[in-house]
């Protein structure tokens, strides 16, 4: 147990001992790579030229003018290599990946934005990859699936559990303990233990470094509020992160209706078994 990796009362690390000293050689890692300046220039290189960072921030000039006149203005995190903010971090951990000298990589993926841009890191870099999937999120996914596929990654389908996300999680937790040796875990939502979701927070907010920057120049003065999808919580991380701090600046997290809500303190969308 340990309480490393706090985002108030949430975070920390209660996970089997096996998995315990492998997360603590990954922070370790994690903490010398994030100040490290080759690391930095390389990642931040790499943002520019592979996945097409910076990106706008567009007024939406409609749908402003639809909803009062407030002005909105989009992040455009659609128009990076793959589709999606996804590839933020997964650039940043296939790096740390290769600087601890993995070979192999596994992920989680739901929707399947993720495992496209973990197959697309590990294809650029060269490393195996495998992709752990929820069987019904295969089924409503299967484009996603095919281009994973096409990218060499080897898609494994998860039926345990309601087969889903957070089932993919414990999938491939469960491959961690015992292939920790050769194996990264390139974890791309904002859950499980600690150092994950500070990992996925520090690759992520890319998007709000941007944006602050850019709405300034723009607006000259900070957003009323900054509004972001919540699921895993990557996107919503990395859109909040530089913000924070910023208390006239509201953020708000918009979820899916069918999901548990996070207001209400069950989220059991990201509940998991680490009995692995």
């Amino acid at each position: 147990m340990s309480t490393a990796g706090m985002f108030g009362q949430f975070g920390g690390s209660f996970v089997p001992e096996d998995l315990t000293n492998v997360l603590n050689v990954l922070a370790n890692e994690f903490e010398k790579a994030k100040i490290d300046p080759a690391f930095l220039t390389e990642f931040k290189e790499v943002l520019a030229e592979f996945v097409g960072r910076e990106n706008p921030l567009t007024y939406a000039r409609n749908l402003s003018e639809n909803q009062g006149g407030a002005k909105i203005y989009l992040k455009r995190e659609d128009l990076n290599h793959t589709g999606a903010h996804k590839i933020n971090n997964a650039i940043g951990q296939i790096l740390l990946a290769k600087r601890m000298g993995a070979k192999r990589v596994i992920a989680e993926t739901g929707a399947g934005q993720h495992g496209v841009a973990t197959a697309t890191a590990c294809a650029m870099f060269g490393m195996d990859c495998i992709i752990y999937m929820g069987k019904h999120d295969m089924k409503r996914q299967a484009l996603n699936v095919f281009r994973m596929e096409l990218l060499g990654a080897k898609v494994v389908s998860v039926d345990a559990g309601q087969g889903r996300l957070k089932d993919a999680v414990d999938a491939a937790l469960g491959d961690l303990v015992e292939n920790y040796q050769n194996t990264f875990y390139l974890l791309g939502s904002a859950v499980g233990p600690h150092p994950f979701p500070t990992m996925v927070k520090f690759f992520q907010s890319v998007i709000s470094e941007e944006s602050k920057r850019q709405i300034l120049d723009k607006e000259g003065k900070l957003p009323t509020a900054v509004v972001a999808c919540t699921g895993g919580g990557s996107n919503a991380i990395g859109a909040f992160a530089h913000y924070i701090e910023e208390e006239a600046v509201r953020l708000i997290g918009v979820e899916p209706a069918e999901a548990p809500s996070l207001t209400e303190g069950g989220c059991q969308l990201l509940s998991m078994d680490l009995n692995v």
